[in-house]
C-alpha cells in the first residue's frame, strides 16, 4: 500500500472541497496512509477574462493536471466530471466516479425573480455556450454577459457588473455552503445539464494496481453509468463542456434514460432527443444518441465551432 499518496487539483475553493472530499474518502477506508493536495493551475486557470470558447481546445482545466498524473508527480487527479473532455490519454483512466450530487443549473437573480419573472432585455451573465443558448431559446429578448472566473469572483460580478442574474451549476453552490443564494433551480425543460454535471472524476494511471483498488471503492455505479453515456454522446459529437451540447442520463427502475441536445448559438435551432436502454449499454447508447442529433442536423450546427 502507498504510504503517502498525491492528489492533483486546481486551486479554486470548489475544486479544493472536491479534492479534500476525495481525500477524506481515501483516508476513511485507508487510516494507515498521508494524503497531500497538490495545485496545479490549468490553462483555463490562466486566462480568465477571455471567454471559454475563443480560448478553445478541450481539456483547458485538466490537461495540466493530468500531464503530472503521468509524470508521476501525483497518483490521482480530482475534476469535475463536466470539464472532463470525452477522451482520456493514453495511460489514464477513470479510476472512479463518486455519486452524483445535483446535476442542475441554479439560477441567482439580483432581486430574487425567478426566470418567467426577469424583466424584457434582461442580462443573465454566463460564461457557457450551452447555457446561453438554452436561455435564448426561452427568452430571445434577454442579453447574455460573460461571466468567468471562479464561483465567488462571478457571484460578485453579479453586483459589480449590475446584471439581472447569473447560471451557475447547483452543485458547486451547494458545495461552497451558499445554497441560500439560489433563486431558482432551473429544469431540464428550460436547461439541460451539462454532460457530468456534478458528478466528479477521480483519474488515476491505468499501470497504478495499488492506487487503483484504493480508489475503486469510491465509485457509485448508477452516476458511473448515467455519465459514461453522457460521455459517449459527447466524444461521439467531438465535443467538450465549451460548446452549445447537453447531455444527461437518469437510471430508474427501467433502466437508464438519456437524453442529448444540440443548439446553435442563438438559441434559435436546438435538436433534443432521448434514447432508454439497460444500463450496462450506456456507452453504445449514448454514441447511438448523438448519431440520432447528427442525422437531424446538429453536425450542420457543429460544423461552425470545429472551423
Amino acid at each position: 500500500m502507498e504510504s503517502l499518496i498525491k492528489i492533483g487539483t486546481r486551486g479554486s475553493a470548489l475544486a479544493l472541497w472536491q479534492a479534500n472530499w476525495v481525500k477524506s474518502a481515501i483516508l476513511n477506508r485507508f487510516p494507515e496512509v498521508s494524503v497531500e493536495l497538490e495545485i496545479i493551475k490549468t490553462k483555463g486557470d490562466a486566462f480568465l477574462n477571455a471567454p471559454l470558447a475563443e480560448i478553445g481546445g478541450k481539456g483547458l482545466f485538466v490537461k495540466e493536471i493530468e500531464q503530472a498524473l503521468l509524470d508521476k508527480r501525483i497518483d490521482v487527479a480530482v475534476h469535475s466530471m463536466k470539464d472532463m473532455p470525452g477522451e482520456i490519454p493514453a495511460g489514464l483512466k477513470i479510476g472512479a466516479v463518486p455519486k452524483r450530487a445535483n446535476p442542475y443549473d441554479a439560477l441567482i437573480s439580483a432581486n430574487r425573480l425567478v426566470f418567467s419573472e426577469l424583466p424584457k432585455s434582461a442580462v443573465i451573465g454566463t460564461g457557457s455556450l450551452r447555457r446561453a443558448s438554452q436561455l435564448l431559446h426561452k427568452r430571445p429578448d434577454i442579453r447574455i454577459a460573460p461571466l468567468r472566473g471562479n464561483l465567488n469572483t462571478r457571484l460578485e460580478k453579479l453586483e459589480t457588473e449590475k446584471m439581472d442574474a447569473i447560471v451557475l451549476a447547483v452543485a458547486g453552490v451547494t458545495r461552497l455552503g451558499l445554497e441560500d443564494r439560489i433563486t431558482e433551480r432551473l429544469d431540464e425543460a428550460v436547461m439541460l445539464p451539462a454532460a457530468g454535471q456534478g458528478a466528479l472524476c477521480v483519474e488515476i494511471r491505468e499501470d497504478d494496481p495499488k492506487i487503483s483498488s484504493m480508489i475503486e471503492p469510491l465509485n457509485h455505479d448508477e452516476t458511473r453509468w448515467a455519465v459514461t453515456g453522457e460521455r459517449a454522446f459527447l466524444n461521439r459529437l467531438e465535443g467538450d463542456c465549451h460548446i452549445p451540447v447537453a447531455a444527461f442520463g437518469r437510471i430508474n427502475d427501467q433502466g437508464l434514460i438519456l437524453t442529448g441536445l444540440v443548439a446553435d448559438i442563438s438559441g434559435q435551432q436546438i435538436i433534443k432527443k432521448s434514447m432508454s436502454s439497460a444500463p450496462d449499454s450506456a456507452h453504445e447508447t449514448g454514441v447511438l444518441l448523438a448519431d440520432a442529433l447528427l442525422s437531424e442536423g446538429a453536425d450542420r450546427i457543429l460544423n461552425v465551432f470545429k472551423s
